[in-house]
């Protein structure tokens, strides 16, 4: 309706997403093609889930402690957790390393849960503690499983702080530091006044919009019904990327992630491109930039400057037409 009110169906078209916000975008710009003839030139995914499997810790499923170990590890390097040799790494060296680690020795010992022998466990152990700060005898404690909820509270223990889900660079105070998880995220709270009080002053003093409407900063989508995408399994809408870039393979995908994102780890991201089977003359369609920040990585200017950049040089080699 947009596009034919305002005569733009010869425009290229983007479709962008933020969070939970990206599993909408992958699953409309495969809705946009198949249901209504209209191809998006490009997507752009910002702290991506498009496969939930990757964050949801339960029970007898492994993925998300494997995704979410680097993350781990860039938040205990951040705030100086590591020693001395691995807190010389940049964090993309850093990041690396672990992701390494992740994928494979960690992965593969959690696949063999207790077949896995002593030896092998106590080097799984000790590598693990070196990357992420927390000591041998909690992850033992844990059965190698460290949830997201459960690192934010025991990495800075000893100090009294947590630290935050949305940006784990952002540290809190509970009201006791013997509990399993924190009372808050510390990264949410530094910010959503301010993102509250600038959005109000801007609409009210400058656009002049009046309304008594409580503006929802964050709000919970429930009931959230996914559909066909989550009926008896975790939601995924990967498969819906994929089914349209190879429809349309002029199709371009920008993720962008940040290294301090324990809502939607970086990893979490990858494992779900790397998982869709794309065509390997596809696979360079998906750009992925990675950045000093959490799951709003922007919040810190600098940041905001280079992911404008990416994004600039990312549309200008966007083709504006099928190929």
């Amino acid at each position: 309706r947009y596009i034919t009110r305002h005569h733009r169906w010869s425009s290229p078209l983007f479709v962008a997403g933020e969070s939970y916000g990206t599993t909408r975008a992958s699953a409309l710009a495969e809705r946009l093609h198949n249901s209504h003839g209209i191809s998006v030139n490009g997507v752009i995914l910002v702290s991506t889930v498009i496969d939930f499997a990757t964050i949801r810790f339960n029970v007898g499923h492994d993925l998300p402690y494997v995704c979410f170990l680097p993350t781990y590890a860039a938040t205990a390097h951040h705030h100086g957790m590591l020693s001395d040799e691995l807190q010389a790494l940049t964090p993309d060296e850093l990041y690396a390393e672990a992701r390494e680690f992740a994928l494979g020795p960690y992965a593969s010992a959690l696949m063999q849960g207790t077949a896995l022998g002593e030896l092998s466990e106590a080097a799984v152990v000790t590598r693990m503690s070196e990357l992420t700060g927390l000591s041998e005898q909690f992850i033992r404690r844990s059965n190698l499983r460290v949830s997201q909820s459960r690192f934010s509270k025991e990495l800075l223990r000893d100090q009294g702080l947590t630290v935050g889900r949305f940006d784990s660079r952002f540290t809190g105070r509970d009201l006791d530091d013997a509990g399993d998880s924190y009372e808050y995220d510390a990264s949410y709270a530094a910010i959503r006044a301010n993102f509250t009080e600038s959005f109000n002053a801007y609409i009210r003093e400058e656009l002049g919009f009046e309304s008594d409407l409580s503006y929802e900063i964050l709000t919970n989508v429930w009931p959230w019904d996914f559909g066909r995408a989550g009926e008896g399994r975790f939601v995924n809408v990967a498969e819906r990327l994929r089914q349209v870039m190879h429809q349309q393979p002029h199709i371009r995908v920008f993720n962008a992630a940040g290294y301090h994102d324990l809502a939607t780890p970086p990893l979490g991201a990858d494992y779900a491109f790397d998982h869709m089977m794309l065509r390997p003359e596809l696979r360079d369609n998906i750009t992925r930039k990675y950045y000093y920040g959490g799951h709003m990585m922007y919040l810190l200017e600098p940041v905001l400057a280079e992911m404008h950049n990416d994004l600039v040089e990312f549309y200008r080699a966007v083709p504006v037409g099928s190929e």
